[in-house]
């Protein structure tokens, strides 16, 4: 395998990842933590032979980031797993989760594999322009799991002037996070968004923005709702709510591009804010990214079952930012809704 030597090398082996990795404190063995993968990935460069305990130490990583970003080697593991499981995706190497959900996505474009209409949640008869400079990108998450958060956040941002693509398609951050190459998803939608003529992308989903942000072309801006909404605040007639929340924050947004503080900012225009126990760039993950969710169920959900466990006395549910992190909590027994929803609350009726 043809990984960054330089970048495995600079692992001092210190073992700083073990006391933060959410996967790690789960399973309690050395090659389901950074170190141990870094050592596996090692092994892989000298030859190491691939087999089904390897694959799911490289697949069971949640690439959270919260192991680079206590790292004193200056390490991006998240990066290096990505690699590693990219690179095995070529010699035909894969779990046949794996497999399948990259099968799902190429078949129908979306994560689910269905062949439902991605635009069923469109009821209301917003008008969706032709043209304009603001692109709501929905998301597979939301185009079909949660058609009325996709409903709600279209219907605010159409304030502002914002339409959407005319077939948009998968972003390709599952693909990306798995190892299979996303660039048919990609080229797809930069072309929709060329022809729109928007200069910026909104999107409501962690996974969409990082791969949004970081992995397509440099020619638009690209905002998370609650950057949207934090910059628009003094424009929404908001209502306060009898309510107390805590707000978790997703990786994707957290500590992958650091927005901790608009979606407090929204919050706290609207009720009550107490903090989770771990929060910010110390936030513990859902457990549900980096197709762990996908293959990896169970281990998935003790993860999100140990982040309930932050939620403080006294919140009424839980706020975040994320259709992935809200289905993977609410699994595990809690009580989580988007942030798009709670402002929704706050503004109805004038919606």
């Amino acid at each position: 395998m043809n990984l960054d030597l330089g970048e495995i090398n600079k692992c001092a082996r210190c073992g700083a990842c073990r006391s933060v990795c959410p996967v790690f404190e789960e399973m309690g063995w050395e090659s389901f933590n950074t170190r141990g993968r870094i050592l596996l990935m090692k092994g892989l460069m000298d030859g190491q032979r691939p087999d089904s305990d390897i694959l799911d130490s490289l697949n069971t990583c949640t690439t959270c980031g919260i192991c680079t970003d206590g790292c004193p080697a200056g390490v991006n593991p998240p990066q290096l797993i990505e690699s590693a499981r990219k690179q095995l995706v070529s010699l035909g190497v894969m779990t046949g989760e794996q497999e399948g959900l990259s099968r799902n996505i190429f078949a129908s474009g979306n994560t689910f594999g269905d062949p439902a209409d991605r635009r069923a949640w469109l009821v209301d008869r917003i008008p969706v322009l032709e043209k304009a400079d603001y692109v709501y990108f929905v998301g597979c998450m939301n185009s079909y799991r949660y058609q009325e958060t996709a409903a709600n956040t279209f219907r605010l941002l159409s304030r502002f002037g914002a339409t959407l693509l005319p077939s948009e398609q998968c972003c390709g951050s599952p693909l990306l996070r798995t190892g299979f190459d996303a660039g048919r998803f990609m080229n797809a939608n930069v072309e929709q968004i060329k022809r729109v003529g928007a200069h910026t992308i909104i999107t409501g989903c962690a996974g969409c923005y990082t791969t949004l942000r970081k992995s397509y072309p440099a020619d638009f801006r690209v905002m998370s709702v609650p950057e949207f909404l934090a910059e628009h605040i003094s424009e929404l007639e908001l209502k306060p709510l009898d309510l107390t929340v805590t707000y978790h924050d997703p990786c994707h947004l957290g500590r992958h591009n650091q927005i901790y503080e608009q979606p407090r900012t929204v919050i706290e225009a609207i009720c009550s804010l107490k903090e989770m126990k771990a929060n910010r760039r110390n936030a513990r993950c859902c457990g549900g990214g980096g197709g762990v969710r996908a293959g990896y169920r169970d281990l998935s959900l003790r993860m999100a079952k140990r982040r309930l466990a932050d939620v403080p006395e006294g919140a009424d549910c839980i706020v975040t930012c994320c259709p992935l992190c809200i289905r993977n909590l609410n699994d595990a027994g809690g009580r989580a809704i988007d942030l798009v929803d709670l402002v929704t609350r706050a503004l109805e009726p004038s919606l």
